[in-house]
């Protein structure tokens, strides 16, 4: 009888409400050549923001034990825009306490974001293995050989794996942000280049070739990661977003995404700052990386171009990718248009912008 009326009841509820629960998987379509909703034959397309530091520059695990209400409300901006996915950069120092040992803390404040996303019906890419502030790298992750360095990353993979592996809300792990071979300057360094914004955003995943050809070494790091993380979650997208080298030398191939290395890999993830006057060769370079998965442009932002050629690549590249991340780091476009300022007025056109290019749907 109590089962029957809680039935009842819920025929009761206003439709927007029950709704809420509904909140399926994104999965690939049978072919493997675009995202779909579990269960369903709608088709998904990614319209997403890069959710990577707040305007003052902190990381997630910098604010969240102490200021989760601004998240809340920074999910509730997102909304608003129309953004379905939010991109959440993972730092490894935080999730890992030593090589083997995962920070529970940590870990449950991942699973409180979970539940944040379900809660806002957003999708979340995360994308881990982040060691964007040097100084809180430790020591002896630094120290680490080769392999044992893998293995401390499949840990991380396997420890935020296990934490989110019951939840729609969770689109895709992303296992590293732009990860690269050897060679270049400081070879012997594991973070790349100079900062920017105070941030390492690019990682060798090797700093000694050893006699190995670059595909062999990126298959093996691909296939040691992602076999991590198949052992605990066997049906959420990974991907791993990489600099699109063809945008640099027209000629280039990809490497995550040959026959060769990009097998356990779902779908494609490129990042791209199209330069003024050079759209086309934008799209010529994006062309590169349609290999026959869904394509996502994880990275775009008009930050080489104006906002009119921003919207040019966008339409260019509608037909041949699967989705689009662009970024929001806590500021809003009215926050923006009152602050006066040059760099202000460009953010808050971009960001409505953004809002009117939403999909149907995500609005």
């Amino acid at each position: 009888m109590a089962s029957r009326l809680a039935f009842l009841l819920t025929l009761l509820l206003p439709i927007s409400i029950r709704a809420e629960h509904h909140f399926p998987k994104v999965v690939l379509s049978q072919d493997g050549k675009d995202f779909h909703l579990q269960g369903t034959e709608a088709a998904f397309y990614v319209w997403g923001v890069n959710y990577d530091h707040d305007g003052d520059g902190k990381l997630i695990e910098d604010y969240w034990h102490d200021d989760w209400g601004v998240i809340e409300e920074d999910f509730d901006e997102i909304k608003s825009l129309g953004a379905n996915v939010v991109r959440v950069h993972l730092q490894l120092p935080k999730f890992m306490k030593t090589a083997s040992e995962p920070n529970q803390k940590n870990l449950k404040k991942l699973a409180d974001l979970v539940k944040l996303a379900e809660s806002k019906q957003l999708y979340l890419n995360l994308t881990g293995l982040g060691c964007y502030h040097k100084q809180d790298v430790p020591a002896w992750y630094d120290e680490l050989n080769e392999a044992d360095r893998w293995q401390v990353q499949a840990n991380f993979w396997k420890g935020v794996a296990q934490t989110c592996k019951d939840s729609p809300a969770v689109f895709c792990y992303d296992l590293m942000n732009e990860p690269v071979l050897g060679g270049g300057a400081n070879a012997d360094q594991w973070l790349v280049g100079e900062p920017l914004g105070g941030k390492y955003f690019v990682q060798r995943i090797t700093t000694d070739a050893a006699g190995r050809d670059n595909k062999e070494i990126a298959a093996a790091w691909v296939k040691k990661l992602t076999s991590a993380i198949r052992e605990v979650d066997q049906q959420t997208l990974i991907t791993v977003g990489v600099i699109p080298w063809a945008h640099v030398w027209p000629n280039a191939k990809p490497l995550f995404y040959s026959e060769e290395v990009g097998g356990p890999l779902d779908f494609a993830s490129v990042h791209f700052y199209p330069e003024k006057g050079n759209v086309e060769k934008a799209i010529a370079a994006l062309k590169v990386y349609d290999v026959g998965k869904p394509l996502v442009i994880e990275e775009f932002f008009p930050l080489k171009c104006s906002l009119e050629e921003a919207e040019q690549f966008l339409a260019e590249a509608r037909p041949i990718t699967d989705g689009v991340t662009s970024f929001y780091w806590g500021t809003t476009q009215e926050e923006y248009e009152k602050a006066g300022t040059m760099q202000g007025a460009i953010l808050a056109k971009w960001l409505e912008r953004f809002r009117q290019g939403a999909p149907e749907g995500s609005k």
